[in-house]
C-alpha cells in the first residue's frame, strides 16, 4: 500500500518535529537500556551465571544473548494487535515502560552466589522482557514516522531512529565504560537507566495518532455510518482484510536477517576473540567495543546523510557489493589477527560497509497494509531476531571451533543472497508503484 500522497514533502510542522524528538530520545533511552546489559554481560554473566569451563561458558554467554529474543515474536503478535486496532502511540508508551521495570528489577538482584539458579532464570526473565520492549519500540517509532511524513523526508527522519539506537547503545558502553575503570556499583547504571526509561514514558503520552492510520480508519467508519451498518461490518470490509503477498512478506524478513548476524560479528563474536585469543579484560574489551560504537554511530550518520541526497535503495546496493568483497576477504585476515589493533580495524570497516534496512525502511513498510502494517512488520522483526542472534550464536561458536574464521562464510553467505533478493523484490515493487 503506498503512501496517501505522491507529493515531494520538504519541510516539518511543528507536531512531526514533536514526534521526532520524543521518539528519536524515546528510542535512545530505550537502546541505552537494552544494550546496558549487552556490553557488561562480560562481567553480569559472572555474577548470575555459574561458574564454567571456557566452551561451556561461551554456550552460557549464547543462551544469556539469545534469551533477549527468544520470545520476541510473540510480543510482535500481542503489540502488533494493539498497533494495529488501537494505534501506534498506545505501543511505544507500553513498551518504554516494560524497559523501565525489566531494569528496576535487574538493579535490585540478589546474584547468583546469594540466591542461587533463582537469580539466573530472573535475570533471563528481565532480558526476555527487555527484548519485547525494545522490538516494540524500534519498530512502532519507525513506523509511527513513516505514516506521518512523506517522501523523500521521511526517508533521513525514519533513518534516525537507527542512528538514536545507535547513539543509545554508545552511551551504554561509555556508562559501561565509566563504572568498570573506576569500579563503581554497576547497579547504579541500572537505575539510571530505569529512572530515564520513566521519563520517556509519561513524556511519550503527550504523542498523537499517525494520520495514515487515523485517516484510513475514519474513511471505513463513516463508509459504515453512511450504511447504516454496525461497525462489525468493518472486519469484512476489503481494505480491513486486504492481506499481504507472499513473496513481500519472505523479502521482508529475508532483509531483516542481516543486522542481527552483523551486529553479533561486529561485537559478541569480536569480543570472544579479544578475551581468549590476547587475554582482555572486562573493561578492556568495553573501552574496544566503546571506539568501535562510536564508528557505528559515524555510519549511521553518513547512511542518514545520504539518504536524503540519494535514493534510498541504491546506497543499499552499493553497500551489498562493498560488504560481499570485504567478507570474502575478512576470514583470510582474521585468521592473520595479530593484536587487537588489527581486529579494531575489522570491526570498524564492518561497521561502515554493514548491510542494513535502515535508510530503506519506509519504503519496505509501505509496501505492507495499512491495517497489518504493524503486526507483520514487528512479526518479521522479532522472528528474524529470534532466528538469526540463535543461529550466530551458537553457529559461530561451532563453525569457528570447526572451520576456524572461515566457519563464518557458512552462516553469512546465504544471509548475503537472502538480503539480495529481498531488495531485488522491493525495488520491483517501486518500479511498479
Amino acid at each position: 500500500m503506498k503512501p496517501l500522497t505522491e507529493e515531494k514533502v520538504t519541510s516539518l510542522n511543528y507536531e512531526q518535529k514533536q514526534a521526532i524528538g520524543l521518539l528519536t530520545i524515546g528510542t535512545f533511552l530505550e537502546y541505552f537500556d537494552l544494550m546496558l546489559y549487552v556490553h557488561m554481560a562480560v562481567l553480569l554473566n559472572e555474577l548470575f551465571f555459574p561458574k564454567t569451563d571456557p566452551y561451556t561458558a561461551s554456550i552460557v554467554a549464547a543462551f544469556s544473548f539469545c534469551s533477549t529474543f527468544l520470545l520476541r515474536p510473540f510480543g510482535a503478535i500481542i503489540f502488533g494487535y494493539i498497533g494495529d486496532n488501537f494505534g501506534r502511540k498506545h505501543t511505544v508508551v507500553i513498551t518504554t515502560f516494560l524497559m523501565s521495570a525489566s531494569c528496576m528489577i535487574m538493579a535490585s538482584l540478589p546474584t547468583y552466589a546469594e540466591i542461587g539458579v533463582a537469580a539466573t532464570v530472573i535475570i533471563t526473565l528481565c532480558r526476555i522482557m527487555q527484548g519485547l520492549s525494545s522490538m516494540g519500540e524500534k519498530v512502532g517509532a519507525e513506523l509511527y514516522l513513516t505514516e506521518s511524513i512523506g517522501r523523500p523526508l521521511c526517508y533521513p527522519v525514519v533513518s534516525l531512529v537507527n542512528v538514536f539506537s545507535a547513539i543509545g547503545a554508545s552511551v551504554a558502553l561509555a556508562i559501561a565504560s565509566i563504572f568498570t575503570v573506576y569500579n563503581l556499583n554497576w547497579r547504579m547504571a541500572f537505575w539510571f537507566g530505569s529512572g530515564v526509561a520513566l521519563i520517556g514514558t509519561v513524556a511519550r503520552t503527550a504523542l498523537r495518532e499517525t494520520p495514515e492510520f487515523v485517516n484510513a480508519k475514519h474513511r471505513l467508519e463513516r463508509s459504515v455510518e453512511e450504511l447504516g451498518e454496525s461497525k462489525e461490518i468493518l472486519t469484512k470490509n476489503l481494505i480491513w482484510q486486504e492481506k499481504i503477498n507472499l513473496k513481500t512478506t519472505i523479502s521482508y524478513f529475508l532483509l531483516q536477517c542481516a543486522r542481527p548476524a552483523m551486529f553479533y560479528f561486529i561485537y559478541i563474536h569480536c569480543s570472544n576473540i579479544l578475551k581468549s585469543t590476547f587475554g582482555y579484560t572486562v573493561e578492556q574489551i568495553i573501552n574496544h567495543n566503546l571506539i568501535v560504537s562510536i564508528v557505528d554511530l559515524f555510519g549511521a550518520l553518513f547512511m542518514t546523510y545520504l539518504s536524503y541526497r540519494i535514493y534510498p535503495l541504491k546506497i543499499i546496493k552499493t553497500v551489498i557489493v562493498i560488504f560481499t568483497v570485504a567478507l570474502l576477504s575478512s576470514s583470510y585476515f582474521l585468521s592473520h589477527v595479530t593484536n587487537p589493533t588489527h581486529l579494531l580495524l575489522i570491526q570498524c570497516f564492518f561497521c561502515l560497509v554493514s548491510i542494513d534496512t535502515a535508510t530503506g525502511t519506509p519504503i519496505f513498510l509501505v509496501h505492507i497494509p495499512v491495517f497489518k502494517r504493524f503486526t507483520y512488520s514487528s512479526f518479521l522483526y522479532a522472528l528474524s531476531r529470534a532466528l538469526m542472534y540463535f543461529v550466530t550464536a551458537f553457529g559461530f561458536v561451532y563453525f569457528t571451533d570447526k572451520y576456524n574464521n572461515f566457519g563464518l562464510l557458512i552462516i553469512m553467505i546465504p544471509i548475503i543472497i537472502g538480503f539480495s533478493y529481498g531488495l531485488r523484490h522491493f525495488e520491483k515493487l517501486e518500479q511498479e508503484g
